[in-house]
């Protein structure tokens, strides 16, 4: 990451960081997932949208 968040948190001189000093939850109920073992980036990005625009997040 671009702050060296992760590398400060495995360190020790930061708490409270997901998949180092707190745990990962995954999401019961997640709202939208994507797979991007099986797209692009690029496609990826397009679900996103595609999901905000039906969702009436943007128009």
């Amino acid at each position: 990451d671009r702050k060296g968040l992760y590398a400060k948190a495995r360190a020790g001189l930061i708490q409270g960081v997901t998949g180092v000093s707190d745990p990962y939850e995954v999401p019961k109920n997640p709202e939208l997932t994507i797979d991007t073992s099986a797209m692009t980036p690029a496609e990826a990005v397009q679900e996103v949208f595609l999901y905000l625009e039906e969702q009436g997040y943007i128009v």
